[in-house]
């Protein structure tokens, strides 16, 4: 297995082109294009592969993008595509159809802020504005995770127990354009990973059928317990998924959450994506003074693992939940979860929301270790806290 110097868009879009390639013996690949920075490379690394078995449509717009996925879907073949920010706000309508199809299609999402005014930087907001949606949703931390993830996710969301299409995340530049050692697994390796899709509703030619038509409200009640059951299986064939890419490639993708030193933690950092690297290591350097802190890093966001969570953070009192998103008139997102979570199960347990990153501003050593420094002057949970503006002073 290969180890290259690559980019998150080039690891993605050697997942996505590798993981449609497994499908040739079925019905194929398909995948709906259309540019937007940061995630343009990932389409243009999938536009030319040469797929045995395959179409990459370029559209004219990202809601067309995911019409096009959609479409290949319902007829059988393996379906993807990417999108970012904006994009992903006038795909919206399509996404939303994806997931009450019940179609595994993945795709991968370069986390941009949503503009007006415009910005290119990372920031969560945009995926998870989808959060209610019948999609699963994975923030990656590394080039790696990503391109293991993306693999995965295939394999997960084309799983009989689940068919729910899955969006994989990385912050933009951060991962997306920035290289780093990465093992690319030969294409037969992905073969042997991802059997052929048999999409058991797929529309048939012997058998036509309408998709879409006017439900009767106790159809659609009957139809969204289906999907919440599927999520609620999600967790186990996750697991399986997981254990199985770690005996065909020799590496753990990794579980739904990671903890680091939360044994014993007193007070835990709660974060995602790459904000996770950076608290990792302020985590490990004052463990070495002493200090009893903890992380708990989330990789799967939907469905959310409240179990797991609750219990790495069993010894703790204090959770510092660092949110690179923001709800108009909340807070942070993941903060929010952080709380329904342990409501009925911890009436000790103080959670306070950092906001940092927003918008794609650093998120350093100095402003963990700031975030630390309030966490433990605290006995009570406060309104989130904004990091990198002092209150009071006027913000331009």
């Amino acid at each position: 297995m290969p180890t290259e110097l690559i980019t998150g868009n080039h690891a993605a879009g050697y997942a996505l082109s590798a993981s449609g390639e497994a499908n040739r013996k079925a019905r194929g690949a398909a995948c709906g294009i259309y540019p937007i920075t940061p995630q343009t490379e990932i389409v243009e690394y999938v536009a030319k592969f040469p797929f045995t078995k395959g179409r990459v449509v370029p559209v004219e717009s990202e809601h067309s993008a995911m019409g096009v996925s959609i479409g290949a879907s319902l007829a059988g073949a393996r379906s993807f595509t990417a999108s970012s920010s904006n994009g992903l706000a006038y795909m919206v309508e399509n996404i939303m159809v994806a997931g009450f199809y019940r179609l595994p299609i993945v795709m991968v999402a370069v986390n941009r802020t949503l503009g007006p005014p415009w910005n290119i930087w990372a920031d969560q907001g945009d995926t998870l504005m989808l959060r209610d949606f019948p999609w699963l949703q994975f923030y990656c931390e590394t080039n790696q995770e990503v391109l293991d993830t993306t693999i995965l996710a295939f394999r997960l969301a084309e799983d009989h127990r689940i068919l729910l299409p899955t969006l994989v995340a990385m912050d933009a530049f951060i991962v997306s354009h920035t290289m780093a050692e990465t093992r690319l697994p030969e294409q037969w390796l992905v073969d042997s990973y991802l059997p052929p899709l048999d999409l058991p509703h797929r529309m048939r030619h012997a058998h036509p059928t309408t998709m879409g038509g006017l439900a009767w409200p106790h159809e659609t009640l009957s139809h969204r317990v289906e999907v919440d059951e599927a999520m609620r299986r999600v967790p186990t064939a996750y697991d399986e998924c997981r254990r199985l890419f770690d005996s065909t490639f020799g590496r753990d993708p990794g579980a739904a959450i990671q903890t680091f030193e939360t044994k014993d933690a007193d007070s835990i950092l709660v974060a995602s994506g790459t904000i996770a690297t950076t608290a990792r290591e302020v985590v490990r350097r004052r463990r070495a003074d002493g200090e009893r802190l903890g992380l708990v890093k989330i990789k799967m966001f939907r469905p959310f693992p409240e179990v797991e969570i609750r219990q790495a953070c069993c010894s703790a009192s204090k959770l510092a939940v660092l949110d690179r998103n923001y709800a108009a008139g909340v807070g942070g997102i993941f903060w929010q979860e952080l709380r329904a979570t342990f409501q009925g199960h911890r009436d000790d347990l103080l959670i306070q929301n950092y906001l940092t990153g927003i918008g794609g501003g650093d998120v350093t050593p100095a402003v963990v270790d700031e975030v630390i420094a309030d966490l433990a002057l605290r006995d009570a949970a406060a309104p989130p806290v904004w990091m990198g503006i002092t209150l009071g002073e006027e913000v331009h």
